[in-house]
C-alpha cells in the first residue's frame, strides 16, 4: 500500500469493524502503519466478546502490533474518532498521525489531540457514519457503556 493512501488504510480498519459487528460486538476498527503503507496491527473493539472493557479496535490494534521501538513513525487509523482512552494511547507513545473515518457519532479527544501537536485527519466517511449510528440505534446501552455514559 502507498505512504498516505488512508482510504485503502481505512478499509482495513473498516474490515476489523465489520468482524467485530459480525461477532456481536461494537463495530469499530483500527489498523497501525508505518509511514511506507505497510500495516504494523490491526484490531477490533472486543469489549463484549471478551467482556474486558480495555479492548478497544485501537487498542486491540496496538497490542497486535507488537513492540515498537518508536510510534513517532506510525500511523493511527481508527473507525471512529478516538475516545479519551484512546486519544491517551495516541499521545503517551508519541503517534503523529491519527486517521479518523468519522467524529458524527462521537468526536472524542480529536480537539486535545490537534492542540497536543499530533495531525489529525478525519475522513467522515459515511460508511463508518452509517455502520456505527445503525448500531448506536439498536444497542443504545451497549454504546452508553462503551463511551462511559450512563
Amino acid at each position: 500500500m502507498k505512504a498516505n493512501n488512508y482510504e485503502e488504510m481505512l478499509k482495513i480498519a473498516i474490515e476489523e469493524a465489520k468482524t467485530g459487528l459480525a461477532e456481536g460486538g461494537i463495530p469499530i476498527g483500527g489498523a497501525i502503519f508505518d509511514l511506507e503503507g505497510n500495516l504494523v496491527g490491526r484490531g477490533h473493539n472486543r469489549r463484549i466478546q471478551e467482556d474486558d472493557p480495555s479492548i478497544h479496535g485501537e487498542t486491540d490494534a496496538f497490542r497486535k502490533a507488537g513492540r515498537q521501538k518508536t510510534y513517532r513513525d506510525k500511523i493511527l487509523v481508527t473507525t471512529l474518532a478516538p475516545c479519551w482512552y484512546c486519544s491517551g494511547l495516541a499521545k503517551q507513545f508519541n503517534f503523529k498521525k491519527v486517521v479518523v473515518g468519522e467524529s458524527v457519532n462521537f468526536d472524542g479527544g480529536v480537539k486535545w489531540l490537534r492542540e497536543s501537536g499530533i495531525e489529525v485527519i478525519d475522513m467522515n466517511s459515511q460508511e463508518c457514519i452509517n455502520m456505527l449510528k445503525d448500531y448506536i440505534t439498536k444497542n443504545p446501552e451497549v454504546w452508553n457503556e462503551d463511551i462511559g455514559e450512563e
